[in-house]
């Protein structure tokens, strides 16, 4: 798409709308990224140690690959931002972000793209750059051009918006005497010197000899953890940790292990890892849900039974203690037992051996038994629900694992891990998750522990688009932005909250019409997308919201109005 006479920059104020300040809790928001104000003179003043340090080359590449990492970032925003614009209008988020986060004033000269030819040509022209005034300043002026980070940022948004290796060069520089600086930017292959302009962003041999070891430690971290067939349990933090010092030396031995915690916490996963960590870990693991057994069934799944001990046993059944001989068998739910099953247990558990239902032949049995429970054992007791002489052959090595709202260091690592899962499982390439989304996950209570995480994030990949990071509002549909400040045209803070009158008239205008709150959003919706004549993405910027989560309010107006 060859561009000659471009465009004016399109109004930025959909860009505007998604920097939030919200003062009261210390944060700056854009999207779901969180964003620092941090004055030029610090950055120059780092920059400046760097440069005593390391010296000029290290700096220059050091700086171009932070520039990368935040033109990568940006670039996420871009094609959601404007979906259905054109694609210079798309394109121009980066720059435009560039200028709104205070990098530099960017002019478009060029814009080229023949994506089947592989050509692109950008020409760009920068005013002010912060990097040029800094080095300057302190340097003084420059033989070669020193808009390092601004140059890495230019590299990592275009290579990220066409997800094809993209390298920018600076022209010329006003550090070096012209009057403003020029960038040229062309796909890698393009460029005559473009593996050596890519090395730029290879790390440096110390940073990949540290990186090396970092990643050595983590396997022999890995190795350490324990684990079983769906691979090693996930997690750093210190209650983690001790739950998991306590598994290491229970699964050495033979000893019956009593699994606490509430429910979704993961205790078959412990269970499982306990059984891959010992001696018997070649050997059957095989789990019984006692709450989901019958009561009348519950004799013969544990123990067996012999053909017409009862009505229907057409055939010889083996029991779970039969198929798990050699190995491990977890009683999960185990609190849910009925008491004359519970007598058998307690019988079996001391003796080794078992009786099938309706036979007369004992045979031994060797198994390692783990039991699981979220009832408190000693309270069913006093109640009358739990027999103590079981509790107390049960109660050797208890081990408590405990709830996610406990694990708070662990959150960010599961839903990572439980990312990459349902990414393969829905044939979906995620980015990874914003800031605002991982502070709410940490901020979430977790009533359903693990499992409701698992819940949420299938639910945020489902939502989320591909090459998209996953929002606090994918996975919260209810979540809000908090109070703050965001900008307007003039560039001046604005309060992103109503004023009081206005406040006054929108809740009594809410009364008098008999809405729901639920009604009013749906009511507003139907609105935004009538006046926009279906346009979703520009009913979305009329409500400050993003197109998918304009589509996931859509949806659930639409599910809503079927029932």
């Amino acid at each position: 798409m060859p561009t000659t006479a471009l465009p004016p920059l399109p109004p930025d104020n959909d860009l505007r709308r998604m920097v939030h300040f919200s003062a009261g809790d210390g944060r700056i928001w854009l999207s779901g990224q969180r964003m620092l104000l941090v004055h030029a003179a610090a950055l120059s003043a780092l920059r400046r140690e760097l440069m005593n340090t390391l010296g000029p080359a290290q700096t220059r590449r050091l700086l171009m690959r932070a520039g990368y990492a935040s033109g990568q970032r940006d670039a996420q925003l871009a094609r959601q931002v404007r979906p259905e614009a054109t694609l210079f209008e798309m394109f121009s988020v980066g720059p435009q972000l560039h200028m709104l986060e205070g990098a530099v004033q960017v002019t478009p000269q060029i814009f080229e793209l023949d994506e089947a030819a592989g050509h692109f040509q950008g020409l760009f022209r920068w005013d002010h750059s912060w990097e040029v005034e800094g080095h300057v300043r302190d340097f003084g002026p420059q033989d070669d051009p020193v808009c390092w980070m601004l140059l890495g940022y230019a590299s990592g948004y275009t290579s990220a918006f066409f997800h094809r290796p993209a390298l920018f060069k600076e022209a010329q520089c006003a550090a070096c005497g012209h009057e403003h600086c020029l960038i040229e930017g062309r796909f890698a292959h393009e460029w005559p010197d473009g593996d050596a302009m890519a090395r730029d962003y290879d790390a440096e041999s110390m940073l990949v000899k540290l990186d090396e070891l970092q990643s050595q430690v983590q396997t022999l971290r890995t190795q350490l953890q324990p684990a079983d067939e769906l691979g090693p349990l996930v997690g750093r933090s210190h209650a983690f940790e001790q739950t998991v010092t306590l598994l290491r030396k229970a699964a050495q031995t033979q000893v019956t292990v009593l699994l606490t915690g509430e429910t979704g916490v993961g205790k078959e996963r412990f269970a499982r890892a306990l059984h891959a960590m010992g001696a018997r870990a070649e050997k059957p693991f095989v789990a019984v849900n006692c709450a989901a057994l019958p009561a009348e069934l519950i004799e013969s799944e544990l123990f067996g039974a012999e053909k017409g001990a009862y009505t229907g046993a057409a055939a010889t059944r083996i029991g779970r203690f039969e198929r798990a001989h050699g190995g491990t068998l977890m009683l999960d739910e185990l609190g849910e037992l009925p008491l004359p099953a519970q007598a058998k247990l307690l019988r079996v558990l001391q003796s080794g051996k078992i009786e099938r239902l309706g036979g007369t032949q004992v045979r031994k049995v060797d198994v390692r038994v783990v039991a699981a429970t979220n009832v408190d054992l000693e309270k069913a007791v006093a109640e009358g629900r739990f027999r103590r002489d079981l509790l107390y052959r049960l109660n050797i090595y208890p081990i408590r694992i405990p709830p996610l709202r406990e694990r708070t260091d662990d959150i960010e690592l599961i839903a990572m891990h439980l990312l990459q899962k349902y990414a393969v499982q829905h044939g979906k390439r995620m980015a990874g998750f914003t800031d605002r989304a991982l502070l709410a996950m940490r901020a979430h209570a977790w009533p359903g522990n693990v499992r409701e995480l698992e819940n949420l994030i299938e639910r945020g990949v489902i939502l989320t688009p591909s090459d998209e990071s996953v929002d606090a509002d994918m996975l919260f549909p209810h979540i809000t932005v908090p109070p703050g400040a965001t900008l307007n045209a003039a560039g001046a803070l604005e309060h992103a909250t109503a004023p009081t009158a206005q406040a006054t008239q929108l809740y009594e205008t809410l009364q008098s019409s008999g809405l729901t709150l639920e009604g009013l959003e749906d009511t507003l919706i139907r609105e935004a997308v009538a006046r926009a004549g279906g346009n979703l993405s520009a009913a979305a910027r009329a409500l400050g919201l993003t197109r998918p989560q304009l589509s996931y309010r859509l949806s659930r107006l639409n599910e809503r109005a079927q029932t």
